[in-house]
């Protein structure tokens, strides 16, 4: 059954693929979208991404999940890692939201300790449903367990949010 609250999530792209990549499985994105809706009512879910044009084909893809996409332009460090940090545009995101009072309730995902200062903003506001980590209960931010709100660890919902690995042909004995 889906809830009929209306909260937005507020997805750190960067920190959630680095985290889940550490924990070694896939993750898919259109199960976390529906999980999203019927866990936690989330009617819209904004991923802040650093747009680079070879990923065009995830962007599409995440779009087709139903994810809201906001773009940084990245820069490249002398490695030539792109940098595309998105943690402003999310604070002010979620920030024009709130004083615009477009949802009930908000969820951040990211194990970031830059967002405390927005976690103690909307829980004073009493916006604030979770934290979803996507790392490890030992590599999400002190700063974030600091302000005492709830925090859930998107390890601990693998089984749901895991991609499921293709079948090989016959992987299980068939042609």
């Amino acid at each position: 059954m889906i809830p009929k609250e209306n909260n937005f999530a507020y997805i750190d792209g960067a920190n959630l693929h680095r985290g889940i990549v550490g924990f070694g499985w896939v993750l898919d994105y259109a199960r976390l979208r529906i999980w999203l809706s019927e866990k936690y009512g989330v009617k819209k879910a904004y991923i802040f991404i650093g747009l680079i044009p070879k990923y065009k084909e995830l962007y599409k893809y995440l779009q087709e999940c139903g994810f809201t996409l906001v773009f940084k332009e990245v820069i490249y460090d002398g490695d030539g890692k792109p940098k595309g940090n998105c943690d402003a545009d999310l604070v002010l995101q979620a920030a024009r939201d709130t004083y615009e009072n477009k949802f009930d309730a908000s969820i951040i995902v990211s194990s970031d300790g830059d967002y405390a200062s927005l976690v103690k903003f909307l829980m004073e506001r009493k916006k604030l449903r979770t934290i979803l980590s996507p790392h490890a209960k030992d590599l999400c931010s002190v700063l974030l367990k600091r302000t005492r709100a709830p925090i859930a660890y998107l390890n601990d919902q693998k089984s749901i949010l895991q991609a499921q690995k293709e079948k090989a042909p016959d992987e299980d004995g068939t042609s």
